[in-house]
């Protein structure tokens, strides 16, 4: 195709509209479990069906499809399951919340009817993630696309839950649990957000002893729970209560006593007054005491945090209303002693944001000891490694001190607990099919359990469900264990954990064989991205405005292992550029391409094999950092190779053939044509709209009959010659082209301008064999060894192997130019002062804006630069 064809720019979105629902229609992502090759798969992070695409989606999945890409390429049976999570409470809340806007309740309703309101809205939205990945160019198979509520899963999910029960692992307990009393459900440790720092106060009181009188004071931060206490703890060897320890003290708004216990893991002496309430059914630590002391375990909260008929006269109130009812209560008593202001830690629900409530409760829970150890050997035998390797601490400090995992929610949208009630002896019937009868004493008065599982139950199952596990699928064969998970930190034990414990015990194996964990995107303050804040970047609109390619580079850039991302718009639009320069480049060869005869037998010149082992040597390192998961690295030796020697260089070195009607015309046209399908896959995995753009205008001979450059073989360096001796004779030119450019510039000399140039020492015999280089590259109009001594009037410039010398006579007025540089360099050495002592005043440096001291900053490595510059020319004539 002619150049004259092609738009002059890149038309990022014309070829994403083009290109991509043509990979999908071909089945280009499509894996095949009977096809050749190692195997190679990864599953999706399933986003929450509720979602929408954010940045952290955008680099998560960006960096599966670099990976999935590139092994694909590279002859893997590779493929790149996509899903999405019915997540249980965000969805029913989305839902209840169209309800109330609309007047109604869901217990109204009935179960049955809200959950059919759940999956029409399922599927009218539930797919807006999925469509929005696509524009992010993701190479996922959307054939086997999953959702963890649908049927193959739901089976998954109730055969595990059977299994476990059956094993003993699953039990049904009371335990102390974290409630959400807006949310009405309970939750896990994991989905309770604790606030640091929060501003409460530290309430003191006193209870009088039951007989003799005296008191005993204590303090609280929650005075509504006292109206569930049942004991007062001391410290066995505090000197101060040890004549208490046993006697009785008496609550002075509810008709009961209890004791005074002595407990060393409970009580601090030196906190306080070195004396606590305890309240076993609303603390977690105080439930510890109940169970040591056989305390009785009183819940004076129902389930909407209202005090309910144990609080006495406070029944019905909110538990914000019972605490200034009861500290007003009491100082009427005169049994108040005083309040202080307290920072502290609150426990909030991930979800609604309402403040946890300890509550004593029977739920559904996961004996987690049997189940964590077996994780916890795979990660330190290596059969599971971390990336970057320090998260394998998080990890273990996690997985070490694990407590059981209360599986269990309240409710309606979700995996139903597969455990039936009989009403006639109490017997708990859980089965893979729905009973009809007990299974102890044959009743049919049966009922279900109401309550969902946790999300992360079926989520936890996701690298084999999605495979098709129970069933011995061809897939599952095929394709488990995983190769990779691609993961951020802050769910490592929400999900990775729990998919390890899950595939060692039901697949005899873990899940994935490594575990990238990238890091958070963050503003370019380096603040979490929030609506409430401002400052979410909407990935959309930064493709739409830049295109997918200029994004994606982008973030490959930015995914540094184990680094925070501080993301600036800005940079996605200057990769932008980048993008279009390959372009320009690709344009450039397609102009020059009319008459070109692939296979004709050319001999190469020198510059063409030369372009021919760099490309060799990038493609080995671009390989190496794709293989160390170093995703920087790629887009940085791409970005050096593209610009740095193919575009800046090789283009450069080539237009004397190029433009010539000589047999090296057609050697520099074979080697544009091999290099430039070179770059096309060297590239695609990170930007694949363009290098698909240029492969399908290359010529035929350069593709090797492969109809999408998706399809074709990933370079091997070893596709490239290997030629030291070459690279060393072409350096010295470069680096004098390099040298007399910058001469030119730093003394105002125009770029064409005619020069001549004697060269001394062994680099002479180098430089003399490229003459047409200089010429064409830095102006070199004369090039000769320097014989004898040097002119009066020049500039001496060292290279590698010798000096260049640059007569200046009849190009610069000598004493004009050095006039010139002196007072550049007194006016710019002034300026350079000036902001060192601006930068080096610390009251300035502490209360100026973060924003104008680095504008200094920037203003400073400006001008020292260019100081450098006007001294190093003045160096040059003098």
């Amino acid at each position: 195709m002619s150049g004259s064809n092609l738009p002059r720019t890149y038309d990022a979105k014309g070829a994403e509209e083009r290109f991509y629902p043509w990979w999908e229609e071909n089945g280009f992502f499509q894996g095949d479990p009977e096809g050749e090759g190692e195997p190679y798969s990864i599953v999706i992070p399933p986003p929450n069906v509720t979602g929408s695409l954010h940045m952290g989606h955008a680099l998560n999945n960006a960096i599966q499809d670099f990976l999935i890409r590139y092994k694909r390429m590279d002859g893997y049976n590779a493929v790149w399951i996509p899903g999405t999570d019915h997540a249980g409470i965000a969805t029913q809340w989305v839902v209840e919340r169209q309800l109330r806007e609309q007047g109604l309740d869901r217990r109204d309703m009935g179960r049955e009817a809200f959950l059919e309101r759940v999956w029409a809205w399922k599927e009218e939205s539930g797919s807006v993630i999925t469509h929005q990945l696509r524009s992010l160019g993701v190479s996922c198979d959307w054939s086997r696309e999953r959702f963890t509520m649908d049927e193959g899963l739901s089976a998954a999910v109730r055969h595990v839950f059977v299994k476990l029960y059956e094993s003993g692992l699953i039990y049904r307990g009371t335990r102390m649990i974290n409630w959400d009393p807006v949310g009405q459900t309970v939750l896990s440790d994991l989905e309770v957000e604790h606030e640091e720092n929060y501003q409460g106060e530290m309430w003191s009181f006193a209870y009088p002893l039951a007989e003799g009188g005296g008191e005993i004071v204590v303090a609280t931060t929650r005075p509504e729970t006292m109206l569930g206490d049942t004991a007062v703890a001391v410290h066995p060897d505090d000197p101060r209560y040890v004549d208490l320890v046993g006697k009785m003290v008496r609550h002075p708004l509810l008709d009961r006593e209890f004791p005074i216990v002595a407990d060393a893991e409970l009580v601090d002496p030196e906190f306080g007054t070195g004396a606590v309430k305890v309240t076993p059914a609303h603390d977690p630590n105080d439930f510890g005491v109940g169970k040591r002391h056989d305390l009785p375990f009183l819940t004076v909260l129902d389930d909407q945090a209202r005090v309910n008929e144990l609080g006495g006269r406070f029944e019905g109130l909110d538990r914000y209303e019972a605490r200034t009812a009861v500290k007003e209560a009491m100082a009427e008593l005169g049994l108040d002693r005083g309040t202080e202001p307290h920072l502290m830690s609150v426990g909030r629900s991930q979800r609604s944001g309402a403040i946890v409530e300890p509550m004593i409760s029977t739920q559904w829970f996961v004996k987690m000891g049997p189940l964590a150890e077996p994780a916890i050997e795979a990660v330190e035998n290596g059969e599971t490694k971390f990336i970057p390797e320090r998260w394998e601490n998080t990890y273990f400090a996690w997985m070490r001190d694990i407590r059981d995992w209360c599986i269990s929610r309240q409710l309606w949208w979700g995996h139903q607990i597969p455990a039936w009630y009989c009403d006639d002896c109490d017997a708990v019937t859980v089965a893979m099919e729905d009973p009809t009868a007990c299974s102890a004493c044959g009743s049919a008065s049966i009922r279900r359990d109401e309550d969902v599982l946790d999300t992360w139950f079926s989520s936890a199952l996701w690298p084999f469900s999605t495979l098709g596990w129970p069933s011995n699928t061809p897939e599952l064969s095929k394709w488990y264990p995983t190769a990779v998970l691609v993961t951020g930190f802050d769910i490592i034990f929400f999900w990775v954990a729990r998919m390890l414990f899950s595939g060692i015990h039901h697949m005899g194996g873990v899940p994935f064989a490594d575990v990238f964990i990238h890091g958070l995107v963050r503003d370019t303050n380096g603040e979490k991205m929030s609506k409430t804040k401002g400052n979410v970047v909407d990935p959309l609109k930064t493709i739409e405005a830049h295109g997918c390619d200029a994004f994606r580079f982008t973030l490959a850039q930015y995914a540094t292992q184990g680094r925070d991302i501080l993301w600036d718009d800005n940079r996605v639009e200057v990769n932008s550029r980048f993008i279009n320069k390959i372009w320009q480049a690709f344009r450039f060869a397609d102009m020059n391409l009319e008459d070109f005869q692939p296979g004709n037998d050319v001999e190469l010149g020198a510059y063409d094999r030369w372009i021919l082992v760099r490309t060799g040597e990038a493609v080995r390192r671009v390989r190496e950092a794709m293989d160390g998961h170093r995703f920087n690295e790629v887009a940085t030796e791409i970005h050096a190779f593209v610009v740095g020697e193919f575009c800046d260089w090789y283009i450069e070195f080539s237009k004397q053939a190029i433009y010539g009607d000589g047999p090296e015309r057609g050697a520099a046209q074979q080697t544009l044509v091999e290099v430039l399908a070179a770059i096309a896959r060297l590239i695609h995995p990170v930007m694949p709209f363009l290098s698909e753009e240029i492969w399908q205008q290359l010529p035929d001979s350069a593709k090797g009959g492969v109809e999408s450059v998706m399809m074709a073989p990933y370079p091997k360096a070893s596709d490239f010659p290997e030629d030291p001796e070459l690279l060393a004779a072409v350096a010295p030119v470069q680096e004098s082209i390099g040298a007399l450019r910058k001469l030119k510039a730093d003394m105002g000399l125009a770029p064409r301008l005619g020069i001549s140039v004697l060269v001394d020492g062994e680099v002479s015999t180098a430089l003399m064999a490229h003459e047409g280089a200089l010429a064409h590259l830095a102006g070199v109009e004369r090039l000769e060894p320097l014989r004898g001594e040097e002119p009066a009037n020049c500039a001496t410039l060292p290279v590698s192997g010798g000096r260049l010398v640059i007569p200046l006579d009849g190009l610069v007025d000598i004493d004009a130019e050095r006039a010139r540089l002196t007072s550049e360099i007194e006016k710019t050495s002034k300026d350079v002062n000036d902001l060192e002592k601006r930068l080096s005043n610390e009251g300035f440096v502490a209360r100026a804006p973060a924003q104008v001291v680095d504008g200094f900053r920037v203003k400073l490595a400006g001008a020292t630069e260019k100081l450098d510059k006007y001294k190093a020319a003045l160096k040059e004539i003098s």
